[in-house]
């Protein structure tokens, strides 16, 4: 089985973003394209400004999934850890806090 920071995944407990993956891929292929689309942009020594903006939105778009990632994580294992509750529920709700600081700092 694969894992996920040391989280492995089975069938029986799918990961919350599971139902909209497809929809999560075609976002960071969009990502993706903004990325290759900003070393274009340095490569042809684009004015400074106008990479930035780009840099931005690329930004932006990130934090989008990753919000999207958030709520799914909340709504679905954590939801569903508190709900069985135990140590599980315990390290769900810190994992949960710590990716939720990560974010609020980057």
């Amino acid at each position: 089985m694969g894992t996920d920071q040391g989280t492995e995944h089975t069938a029986a407990h799918a990961h919350g973003y599971i139902s909209r993956k497809a929809d999560y891929l075609t976002r960071l292929r969009r990502i993706e394209g903004q990325i290759r689309g900003l070393q274009r942009m340095v490569e042809d020594e684009k004015y400074c400004i106008d990479i930035l903006t780009q840099v931005s939105a690329a930004t932006k778009a990130l934090q989008s999934v990753a919000l999207g990632l958030l709520d799914e994580h909340l709504a679905h294992c954590v939801a569903d850890a508190v709900a069985v509750g135990g140590p599980e529920a315990d390290e769900k709700v810190r994992e949960a806090s710590a990716a939720i600081a990560r974010l609020v700092r980057s």
